[in-house]
């Protein structure tokens, strides 16, 4: 220390706790020499900046451009394909518009407090998963591994799905759009039409035949589908290309793959309720069915939606938050998004329900046709007699209330033989009724109801790109969960990891584009990231609540957002998501239990799907991937918490003092009461213990030692001052 610096001598039982920023304030501006100074740890691990508030020190980690930004890319993580083909679904079967009360309630008690959690701790912190909770306890680093493994996982399969509709999207240039006809055969003697295709339906042979040719069992792969093999490479270049600069190259990115889906899906409602039948469809998807609603499962199933929907766990809400400047009202976004993304769910809902409610209009016309046909030659051959028929009723040209009211006299009076007379009801609810999920929406319901549509081919087109779209919005934050913590923690060089990352993710999801690579799809988004995500955010909760401590947490959060947040999210977070979600994955494991393990299968023969079961290679790549996604958690536990790998408390932390100026905060200490989310002033903070020297190296003076003391864990300087014992300072 140079010398004209003044030295407050304290009782020797004292401790001495001024940081480095005190030390700085009693320097005497002239040393320039001291200015030029520079302190280093032995272990440096984090090169990052993260600097107290009012420092005048820039932060080295990259930022958003804008708020705009960064709410369209959490935005776009959340919403994403389950919002069109899972939301809709699940609501027309758990009660319709009753189905929307049981998923705000979940989104109050379990969605908004957990998004707000995942949003405070990832921009207060400024890390990615794994450094988080590494800075709350380096016990508890496992969860941040496990939300990369699960991102890998789903990463893996959900690009697939965005091949899928890279590969729709590049055949709707064309008129009509090939899965509008089932397909001819041309043979030495006649033409006809293709077996497989005149059993099912266009659209349907199409997405098993010509899409995936797919094969009829798990074990038999049938070797590689080239088509979606290019398209799913096609997919992984545009993710590797928009990734690679991190939030500069994505973040401009997410300006349209966040905003075209509403134009579409706007452009879509518009235009679906100008069509046949679309009321009808809206109607039956918003009259409620208040007895399913008490039933448990409906609440299981929209805890469920709720948690996925805002992507809890994946590592991506962290990965994106921690980008934010600290004073960034987390709690509005948090709001904001949530509800963002709820009502992106029912606009989602409208639009597929009134496109299935023309398409039903459409195959309810044909029954009607059909089965009046039917009448005519029953009449014709005496097995009815004309005087059932009401005298204003016209075959030629009968409407659906008519043909029904023709259906009701005939089953009245013909009760007992009724059935072998083989006419159907032609109800619209009947085929409304049919739901319809997942790809079985998306390329088969929705392509076979816009080839109705004038002018399908620019609608096709523009329902695929959406797809395309929303696809890669989520997988820009799931891939956001595996680079951030690994650039975070290991420092390695973004871009390199980014294009290693899509390589061995693209290689290794090549089981995708087997022929039975739907099957390895299925199993995966069934298996890979339920349970484990379910665990990893109950670990979360338990971690801020009762590890770091609610009551510091909530100070933390007054000291960042400028204002208190309601004591709401305090009940919530200490009891009331903990029970929600420990309820959640007990009913998962029975529901997993209760449920046989398997697929369905397409069978060329009967142009059906076959359940099977998983045969047992099957059940133990299951198993394992449950496995795999949680096994770091009790791995990183044990290895900590046994010290089997030599780290003591002084590589937790790094600090780099340069030009008089700190430009590290250290990774907190286990046992240290250093505030996560609130910067202590360093006279409240007691200091850590490092087990690493740290020296001051400066041109022409000896490196000496330092007493280990101060919050910043460098404590004072001995230079200059051989005389003054270590107990004085």
């Amino acid at each position: 220390m140079p010398k004209n610096s003044k030295v407050v001598k304290r009782e020797l039982d004292d401790e001495v706790i001024e940081s480095v920023k005190d030390l700085l304030s009693n320097e005497d501006s002239s040393d320039d020499a001291f200015k030029k100074s520079e302190l280093m740890v032995d272990d440096q691990e984090e090169k990052d900046v993260d600097v107290e508030e009012g420092s005048d020190v820039e932060d080295e980690r990259p930022a958003w451009n804008s708020k705009l930004q960064y709410i369209l890319a959490q935005v776009g993580f959340s919403v994403g394909l389950g919002n069109v083909w899972r939301f809709p679904y699940l609501c027309q079967k758990n009660g319709g518009g009753a189905y929307l009360v049981p998923y705000l309630i979940l989104l109050l008690i379990i969605g908004i407090p957990l998004f707000f959690l995942e949003l405070a701790v990832g921009q207060r912190i400024r890390r990615g998963s794994i450094g988080v909770w590494n800075y709350i306890s380096p016990k508890l680093g496992g969860i941040g591994f496990a939300s990369c493994v699960v991102c890998f996982f789903v990463a893996l399969y959900y690009n697939v799905i965005i091949g899928w509709s890279l590969f729709y999207f590049s055949q709707s240039f064309q008129h009509p759009l090939p899965w509008d006809q089932c397909p001819l055969v041309k043979n030495t003697s006649h033409t006809f039409v293709e077996p497989e295709c005149e059993k099912s339906s266009a659209t349907t042979y199409y997405w098993y035949r010509e899409a995936l040719n797919i094969s009829s069992s798990l074990s038999e792969s049938g070797g590689l589908n080239w088509k979606m093999t290019i398209c799913l490479l096609a997919a992984w270049v545009m993710v590797c290309l928009a990734m690679i600069k991190g939030i500069q190259s994505s973040g401009k990115i997410m300006y349209f793959s966040s905003l075209f889906p509403y134009v579409v899906l706007l452009c879509f409602l518009i235009r679906g309720l100008l069509l046949n039948g679309s009321v009808d469809g809206i109607r039956h998807m918003f009259t409620p069915k208040l007895e399913i609603m008490l039933e448990p499962k409906v609440w299981r199933e929209a805890a469920t939606q709720v948690f996925f929907a805002l992507g809890l766990g994946f590592g991506g809400v962290i990965a994106f938050s921690s980008y934010n400047k600290r004073d960034n009202n987390c709690h509005f976004d948090a709001v904001l998004v949530s509800f963002i993304n709820f009502f992106t769910s029912v606009l989602a809902t409208l639009v597929v329900f009134a496109v299935l409610g023309f398409k039903a209009n459409i195959i309810n016309e044909k029954c009607v046709i059909q089965n009046s046909e039917k009448i005519l030659k029953l009449l014709k051959i005496g097995n009815l007699s004309q005087d059932m028929i009401p005298h204003h009723i016209n075959f030629s040209s009968i409407t659906a209330e008519d043909y029904n009211l023709v259906y009701d006299i005939i089953q009245k009076v013909k009760e007992e033989e009724f059935d072998s007379l083989g006419l159907k009801s032609c109800q619209i609810e009947d085929e409304l009724n049919k739901a319809v999920q997942g790809t079985g929406l998306a390329f088969i319901a929705f392509t076979e109801a816009m080839t109705h549509f004038p002018a399908s081919p620019f609608w096709s087109v523009m329902f695929f790109l959406m797809l395309v779209n929303l696809g890669l919005g989520s997988m820009f934050g799931t891939i956001e969960g595996i680079i951030t913590p690994i650039v975070d923690t290991f420092k390695v060089r973004k871009e390199i990891l980014t294009v290693i990352c899509c390589l061995v993710a693209f290689f290794i999801g090549l089981i995708f584009v087997q022929r039975s690579g739907n099957y390895f799809v299925t199993m995966f988004d069934d298996y890979s990231a339920t349970l484990p995500l379910l665990i990893v955010v109950i670990l979360e909760n338990i971690a801020v609540t009762r590890i770091y401590g609610i009551d510091k947490f909530m100070e933390d959060l007054k000291d960042m957002l400028g204002f208190s947040p309601s004591q709401y999210y305090y009940y919530m977070w200490k009891y009331v998501s903990p029970l929600v979600l420990l309820c959640l994955l007990v009913a998962s494991i029975v529901q997993m239990g209760l449920s046989p393990p398997g697929y369905s299968a397409w069978i060329e023969d009967t142009a059906m799907e076959e359940f099977h079961s998983y045969p047992t290679w099957g059940m133990i790549v299951c198993i394992s991937l449950m496995v795999l996604a949680i096994l770091p958690v009790p791995i990183v536990f044990m290895v900590r918490r046994c010290n089997l790998i030599d780290d003591s408390s002084g590589s937790l932390a790094s600090v780099s003092y340069k030009r008089g100026r700190i430009i590290k905060e250290p990774v907190n200490l286990e046992g240290d009461n250093t505030s996560l989310i609130h910067g202590k002033s360093p006279s409240e903070v007691p200091s850590p213990n490092f087990g690493k020297n740290i020296y001051r190296k400066q041109t022409g003076s000896p490196t000496l030692d330092t007493a280990p003391n101060g919050r910043y864990g460098i404590g004072y300087l001995m230079a200059d001052m051989p005389d003054m014992p270590e107990s004085d300072l």
